[in-house]
Protein backbone atom coordinates (compact mmCIF):
# COMPACT_ATOMS: atom_id res chain seq x y z
CA UNK A 1 0.00 0.00 0.00
CA UNK A 2 1.55 3.00 -0.86
CA UNK A 3 0.03 5.07 2.12
CA UNK A 4 1.65 3.17 4.41
CA UNK A 5 4.66 5.02 6.39
CA UNK A 6 7.64 3.44 8.17
CA UNK A 7 8.70 4.25 12.03
CA UNK A 8 11.38 6.61 10.30
CA UNK A 9 9.36 8.43 8.21
CA UNK A 10 6.69 8.96 11.02
CA UNK A 11 9.84 10.04 13.25
CA UNK A 12 10.54 12.53 10.65
CA UNK A 13 7.52 13.67 9.74
CA UNK A 14 6.14 14.60 13.73
CA UNK A 15 9.46 15.86 14.45
CA UNK A 16 10.26 13.30 16.83
CA UNK A 17 12.71 10.29 17.09
CA UNK A 18 11.63 6.78 16.49
CA UNK A 19 12.53 5.88 19.95
CA UNK A 20 9.66 8.04 21.18
CA UNK A 21 6.98 6.48 19.09
CA UNK A 22 7.91 3.18 20.36
CA UNK A 23 7.70 4.93 24.18
CA UNK A 24 4.52 6.28 23.28
CA UNK A 25 3.40 2.77 21.35
CA UNK A 26 4.74 1.20 25.59
CA UNK A 27 2.37 3.52 26.84
CA UNK A 28 -1.02 3.40 25.02
CA UNK A 29 -0.90 5.81 23.41
CA UNK A 30 -0.16 4.52 19.91
CA UNK A 31 -1.55 1.77 18.52
CA UNK A 32 1.09 -1.36 18.09
CA UNK A 33 1.23 -1.29 14.26
CA UNK A 34 0.98 -3.67 11.80
CA UNK A 35 3.99 -5.17 10.50
CA UNK A 36 4.99 -5.87 6.88
CA UNK A 37 6.48 -9.59 6.51
CA UNK A 38 9.82 -8.13 6.38
CA UNK A 39 9.22 -6.96 9.93
CA UNK A 40 8.98 -3.74 9.65
CA UNK A 41 6.18 -1.53 11.01
CA UNK A 42 3.92 0.17 9.31
CA UNK A 43 2.12 2.97 10.03
CA UNK A 44 -0.99 5.12 8.72
CA UNK A 45 -0.49 8.73 7.30
CA UNK A 46 -3.10 9.49 10.73
CA UNK A 47 -0.42 8.29 13.00
CA UNK A 48 1.94 11.62 12.48
CA UNK A 49 -1.35 13.71 13.29
CA UNK A 50 -1.66 12.13 16.41
CA UNK A 51 1.77 12.26 17.63
CA UNK A 52 2.19 16.06 16.88
CA UNK A 53 -1.28 16.14 19.16
CA UNK A 54 0.36 14.44 22.07
CA UNK A 55 3.61 16.65 21.45
CA UNK A 56 1.43 19.85 21.49
CA UNK A 57 -0.61 18.71 24.74
CA UNK A 58 2.73 17.86 26.19
CA UNK A 59 4.21 21.19 25.65
CA UNK A 60 0.97 22.75 27.21
CA UNK A 61 1.99 20.84 30.52
CA UNK A 62 -0.17 17.80 30.39
CA UNK A 63 1.44 14.38 31.76
CA UNK A 64 1.19 11.59 29.24
CA UNK A 65 -1.57 10.07 31.92
CA UNK A 66 -3.34 13.11 30.75
CA UNK A 67 -2.80 13.18 27.42
CA UNK A 68 -4.07 9.60 27.43
CA UNK A 69 -7.76 10.61 28.88
CA UNK A 70 -7.69 13.35 26.35
CA UNK A 71 -6.76 10.91 23.35
CA UNK A 72 -9.93 8.61 24.53
CA UNK A 73 -12.18 12.25 24.44
CA UNK A 74 -10.85 12.84 21.39
CA UNK A 75 -12.20 9.75 19.90
CA UNK A 76 -15.40 10.03 21.61
CA UNK A 77 -18.73 10.76 19.97
CA UNK A 78 -20.40 13.11 20.88
CA UNK A 79 -17.24 14.68 22.56
CA UNK A 80 -17.46 15.96 26.28
CA UNK A 81 -16.16 19.26 26.14
CA UNK A 82 -17.13 19.95 29.94
CA UNK A 83 -14.54 17.04 30.65
CA UNK A 84 -12.12 18.65 27.98
CA UNK A 85 -12.37 22.30 29.94
CA UNK A 86 -11.93 20.02 33.22
CA UNK A 87 -8.75 19.07 32.36
CA UNK A 88 -7.43 22.40 31.04
CA UNK A 89 -8.61 24.02 33.68
CA UNK A 90 -6.73 21.95 35.94
CA UNK A 91 -3.92 22.34 34.20
CA UNK A 92 -3.85 25.86 34.43
CA UNK A 93 -4.44 25.67 38.22
CA UNK A 94 -1.70 23.36 38.50
CA UNK A 95 0.64 25.92 36.31
CA UNK A 96 -0.32 28.59 38.57
CA UNK A 97 0.69 26.96 42.11
CA UNK A 98 3.86 25.75 39.82
CA UNK A 99 4.70 29.32 39.22
CA UNK A 100 3.85 30.77 42.92
CA UNK A 101 5.96 28.43 44.08
CA UNK A 102 8.90 29.50 41.21
CA UNK A 103 8.79 33.11 42.34
CA UNK A 104 8.62 32.20 45.86
CA UNK A 105 11.95 30.48 45.18
CA UNK A 106 13.21 33.06 43.18
CA UNK A 107 12.48 35.68 46.62
CA UNK A 108 14.27 33.75 48.28
CA UNK A 109 17.46 32.99 46.39
CA UNK A 110 17.76 36.87 45.73
CA UNK A 111 17.67 37.53 49.59
CA UNK A 112 20.65 34.84 49.83
CA UNK A 113 22.50 36.46 47.12
CA UNK A 114 22.05 40.16 48.01
CA UNK A 115 23.45 38.51 51.67
CA UNK A 116 26.81 37.61 49.72
CA UNK A 117 29.15 40.22 49.86
CA UNK A 118 32.21 37.40 48.73
CA UNK A 119 34.72 38.94 46.17
CA UNK A 120 36.98 36.35 44.66
CA UNK A 121 37.95 32.70 46.94
CA UNK A 122 36.90 32.91 50.67
CA UNK A 123 36.29 30.57 53.62
CA UNK A 124 32.74 31.50 54.62
CA UNK A 125 30.33 31.86 52.10
CA UNK A 126 26.19 32.92 53.29
CA UNK A 127 24.72 30.92 50.80
CA UNK A 128 26.55 27.79 51.07
CA UNK A 129 25.78 28.85 54.92
CA UNK A 130 22.25 29.29 54.67
CA UNK A 131 21.86 25.69 52.97
CA UNK A 132 23.81 23.86 55.34
CA UNK A 133 21.58 25.68 58.07
CA UNK A 134 18.59 24.93 56.34
CA UNK A 135 19.18 21.29 55.59
CA UNK A 136 20.38 21.04 59.13
CA UNK A 137 17.10 21.78 60.82
CA UNK A 138 15.37 19.74 58.32
CA UNK A 139 17.46 16.78 59.33
CA UNK A 140 16.67 17.58 63.36
CA UNK A 141 12.69 18.49 62.37
CA UNK A 142 13.13 14.57 60.48
CA UNK A 143 14.48 12.69 63.64
CA UNK A 144 11.38 14.17 66.19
Amino acid sequence: MSNEMRIGEVAAQAGVNVQTLRYYERRGLLEEPERRPSGYRTYAPEVVRLVLFIKKAQDLGFTLKEIAELLQLRESRPRNGARVRGLAETKIYEIDERVRQLRAIRKALTILVASCTCQGATLECPILEALDNEGARRTDKSRV
